[in-house]
């Protein structure tokens, strides 16, 4: 086990009307806050006039900013840095997934930033201080209600990058299941598929002697899994939308990752999917960490027969261990297919057109490599993708 520090600020808030204190939290961090959401769905939900509601009894003012897109922009993130700075705002507060919530990161880092924000997802510069956020999640996904990551893409050339501080953790996040109720399936698998693979890349290290977060790891996808299962029969289950909230949250806030050294390949590669298409990331993913498995398992048959035992129940063939670690990737496909997420790029109508762009970008011209699991080179990138296609 590597030494490591874990710090996560994030106070989570769980259960059913837990919306109801975001303006009593608000009021206690900011006297005025951007509320920053996506398109329509949280007004036709009622979920927006609560919070609204929320925010004008604890006497908190607030300007909006909706429009947030899957794959979010930095040109909307440019636009709610120039509208915090001219209301004077102190507070973030993001309703909605992933998407929001990164958007609102992206805000909240470039407000004190004098550059572009872009500069800071091109590592071109760095912040010191940035605006709190809040967050009331409607998408169970990315994690990014108590990370301190933000993705997002500039339209243009097509890039997709990101940023990470402990900075940029929110102050707090309102979890209710029940408003996860109204999603379309292919969006909760789209959300499943996002959790088991921030699990997945911190999953598959070099790193041994890490038993205990192998089992934190096997555990939650695991149970992610099973409950896919029961939400794919009654998406009106509390019980099983609770355990995939909370899963989406420890899939991400670190605590898997503790004392070992995640890969994250599989995630830079789909970004440049995802960032010239405008794929859902959770597709994407399901498309990409198959590929990506059957291109490295070999490097570590032990872990990924290990990853079949544990994860799927798969029988340890002791005489032919790459057997079980083959058995394991096809179980992870199956189960892919079984909740509606693509599995090549096919099926998303993607060809061959662009890969040797994707590939380029990932290792800037082939001059670095990807990951750590296996460090990726520009060839190795290319042949995922004809595994994928």
């Amino acid at each position: 086990m590597l030494n490591f520090e874990f710090e996560n600020r994030t106070k989570i808030i769980f259960g059913k009307k837990v919306e109801e204190q975001v303006g009593a939290l608000v009021s206690a961090n900011a006297k005025k806050v951007l509320l920053h959401y996506g398109g329509g769905s949280i007004k036709k939900s009622g979920l927006y006039d609560r919070v609204i509601n929320s925010l004008q009894e604890a006497g908190v003012e607030y300007v909006e900013l909706g429009g947030v897109v899957a794959n979010p922009r930095v040109s909307l993130v440019r636009e709610g840095i120039k509208l915090c700075r001219e209301e004077q705002v102190d507070f973030i507060l993001a309703v909605g997934g992933g998407s929001v919530i990164d958007s609102a990161k992206g805000i909240a880092a470039g407000f004190y930033y004098q550059g572009d924000v872009w500069e800071l997802y091109m590592r071109e510069g760095t912040f010191d201080e940035c605006l709190p956020i809040g967050v009331v999640l409607t998408i169970p996904a990315a994690g990014s209600e108590s990370s301190g990551g933000s993705v997002v893409t500039n339209e243009d050339g097509l890039w997709k990058r990101d940023i990470g501080s402990l900075k940029l953790r929110p102050v707090f996040a309102l979890l209710n299941p029940e408003l996860t109720y109204t999603l379309p399936n292919y969006q909760t698998a789209c959300g499943i598929s996002d959790m088991l693979a921030h699990v997945m890349e911190r999953y598959f290290t070099r790193v041994i002697k890490v038993d205990l977060t192998d089992r934190l790891a096997e555990a939650i996808m695991k149970s992610v899994i099973k409950q896919a299962h029961i939400i794919n029969q009654s998406p009106d289950d509390y019980d099983a939308r609770a355990e995939i909230m909370w899963a989406g949250t420890l899939a991400h806030n670190d605590l898997v990752g503790t004392g070992r050294q995640g890969d994250w390949a599989s995630h830079g590669i789909e970004h440049e999917l995802s960032g010239i298409y405008d794929i859902a990331h959770g597709a994407g993913l399901s498309i990409v960490f198959p590929a990506w498995m059957k291109h490295v398992y070999k490097s570590d048959i032990p872990r990924f027969a290990q990853f079949a035992n544990r994860v799927f129940d798969i029988e340890i063939n002791t005489m032919n261990l790459e057997e079980t670690a083959i058995k394991g990737i096809e179980a992870m496909e199956s189960f892919y297919g079984l909740i509606g997420m693509p599995t090549r790029l096919s099926q998303v109508n993607i060809d061959e057109t662009r890969f040797n762009e994707m590939a380029n970008k990932a290792t800037n011209d082939g001059t670095t490599t990807m990951g750590s699991f296996v460090p990726l080179t520009k060839a190795d990138i290319m042949a995922i993708f004809e595994l994928a296609k």
